[in-house]
C-alpha cells in the first residue's frame, strides 16, 4: 500500500505518521509519500517523520518529494492537507473580515470564501491527476473549508472517490465518551458508540449518542445544559439549547453570537492565525531536533487534535472491511430524503470495503434547516466562482452568506478579496 500526503510539510504530519505506526500491525503501508512545495519545511517535518518510523523498526518507508505527480502515482489513498498561500494567507483572510466589520475566520464567512476560491482549483487539479495516476484511489480531504472543497470535487471530478474529513465529530465523541466513563466508571470502545449529528462542515447540530445501540442522549444533553447553567461565562445560552434540544457545533457561535465574536476581533492582534504562526515556529524547532522521535506535547496547541486518528481509522475501516461509523462529509445520495440528493453533508457514515455509506438521519428543525439552506446556497455559488472565475457567482455568494456584507457593501468587499488574493486567483484575472 502506498499513501500520498499532499501538504506533507504540515506540522500536523507527525500526528498522521503516528496514526499509521499505531495501525502498522494490520494496515500494510509500504510507502508513505510526503509531498510539499516548501522543500525546507518538508526537510524538517519529513526528517522527523523518518526518525519516528526508524525508532519503531521501519514498518514502512517515508519518502519525501516536491513532485506531486510522482507522489500520486499508484497511490491507494491520497490525503490532502494543504494551504494555498500558507499561513500569511490565513492571516489575510482574518483581517479581510475585520477591516469590513465582518467575521474574520479561515473557514467561515468571507475568510472561508477567500480560502475556498484559492483552494478549489488546486484540489481539482489533484483529483484530475489522480484519475490518470492513481485510478480508484480514495481522496481524503482535510483541507479547509473541508465540506465546501469536497462539494467541488464531488461535482467536478465525480469519478474520483472523495470524502471530507474534520476533527469536530471525533473530538465531540471523545469528549462525550470521557464524560460517560467518568460517571459510570466503565470503559467503552469508540467502535461501540455513534454520535448522531447532521448539517454541513462547521455547521452541524449534535442530537443523539448511542452506546451499543442504546440512546443515552437525554442524559448527555441534560448534563450539558446544566453545565451551561452553572457556568460564569457559558459558551451557549440555556434558552437556545432548550429550544433546540441539541448541542450546536462550536462554529455556530459565529452565527448565533456574531456581535460577541466581532467584539473579540477588536482585541487583535494576535488573531488565531498569528498565534498559530508562533506555535508552528516552536514546533518546527522541536521537529528539527535530531534526537526527537516522539510527538511533542506542544502539538496539541496547534489545533485539529486527533485528526490523524480519524484519517487512519477511516483507511483502516475501508481497507480491512471493519464497518466503523465515523462523522464525515459526503454526498447525501437521498439518505436525508427531504434535502437535495446532490448536497454534500456532514453526518455519520459506515465505512467498509465497498465504500462510505451515509446512515439514516433525523431531520433537523426549520430553525436549523433555514441556516443550512442559506449556507449551502453560498457554497454552491462559491464552487462556481472558484471553478470558472465567475465574478457574478462570487457576488451572489457573498450576498447569500448570512455572515456576509450588506448588499450595498458586497462589491467593495469582493474587490478587496480579489485584490488581496490576486496572486492565488488567476481564474479571475
Amino acid at each position: 500500500m502506498k499513501i500520498a500526503v499532499i501538504g506533507g510539510g504540515s506540522t500536523y504530519t507527525p500526528e498522521l505518521v503516528n496514526g499509521f505506526l499505531t495501525r502498522a500491525h494490520r494496515l500494510p503501508v509500504q510507502e508513505l509519500w510526503l509531498m510539499d512545495i516548501d522543500p525546507e519545511r518538508l526537510r524538517v517535518v519529513g526528517g522527523f517523520a523518518q526518525r519516528m518510523v526508524a525508532a519503531r523498526s521501519h514498518p514502512f518507508r517515508v519518502v519525501l518529494s516536491t513532485d506531486r505527480r510522482e507522489a500520486l502515482r499508484n497511490a491507494s489513498y491520497v490525503i490532502t492537507q494543504l494551504r494555498v498561500g500558507q499561513m500569511p494567507a490565513r492571516v489575510g483572510d482574518e483581517y479581510l473580515g475585520r477591516r469590513h466589520g465582518l467575521i474574520g475566520q479561515e473557514t467561515t464567512g468571507i475568510g472561508g470564501m477567500a480560502k475556498a476560491l484559492r483552494t478549489i482549483p488546486v484540489l481539482l487539479e489533484i483529483a484530475h491527476e489522480m484519475r490518470a495516476l492513481a485510478p480508484g484511489a480514495w481522496l481524503l480531504n482535510f483541507t479547509n473549508p473541508a465540506g465546501l472543497v469536497t462539494e467541488a470535487v464531488t461535482r467536478y471530478a465525480p469519478d474520483v472517490p472523495v470524502v471530507g474529513v474534520c476533527n469536530v465529530g471525533i473530538t465531540t465523541r471523545m469528549r462525550i465518551l470521557g464524560e460517560l466513563e467518568h460517571v459510570t466508571g466503565q470503559k467503552f470502545a469508540e467502535e461501540r458508540t455513534v454520535l448522531k449529528t447532521l448539517g454541513l462542515n462547521h455547521l452541524t447540530w449534535h442530537y443523539g449518542f448511542t452506546v451499543d445501540g442504546e440512546d443515552v442522549w437525554p442524559y448527555i444533553f441534560s448534563a450539558f445544559v446544566e453545565r451551561m447553567r452553572r457556568a460564569d461565562d457559558p459558551e451557549w445560552d440555556v434558552a437556545t439549547l432548550e429550544a433546540l434540544e441539541m448541542i450546536p457545533n462550536d462554529y455556530l457561535r459565529y452565527y448565533y453570537y456574531t456581535d460577541r465574536k466581532l467584539t473579540e476581533q477588536k482585541k487583535w492582534p494576535p488573531s488565531r492565525g498569528e498565534e498559530v504562526i508562533e506555535v508552528e515556529k516552536a514546533l518546527l524547532r522541536q521537529y528539527a531536533d535530531s534526537s526527537l522521535t516522539d510527538l511533542p506535547s506542544d502539538l496539541m496547541k496547534r489545533g485539529g487534535a486527533y485528526y490523524s486518528t480519524l484519517a487512519t481509522r477511516l483507511i483502516d475501516s475501508h481497507y480491512n472491511d471493519l464497518g466503523y461509523v465515523e462523522v464525515v462529509n459526503i454526498r447525501n445520495n437521498g439518505v436525508v430524503s427531504a434535502w437535495p440528493a446532490d448536497w454534500v453533508l456532514e453526518l455519520p457514515c459506515r465505512i467498509d470495503r465497498q465504500g462510505i455509506h451515509p446512515l439514516p438521519a433525523d431531520l433537523l428543525p426549520p430553525a436549523c434547516f433555514g441556516l443550512i439552506a442559506q449556507v449551502k446556497a453560498y457554497e454552491l455559488l462559491t464552487v462556481e466562482a472558484a471553478v470558472h472565475g465567475d465574478r457574478k457567482a462570487a457576488y451572489q455568494a457573498l450576498l447569500a452568506h448570512p455572515l456576509g456584507p450588506k448588499a450595498d457593501r458586497v462589491q467593495a468587499v469582493l474587490e478587496d478579496l480579489l485584490n488581496t488574493n490576486r496572486q492565488w486567483l488567476p481564474q479571475f484575472r
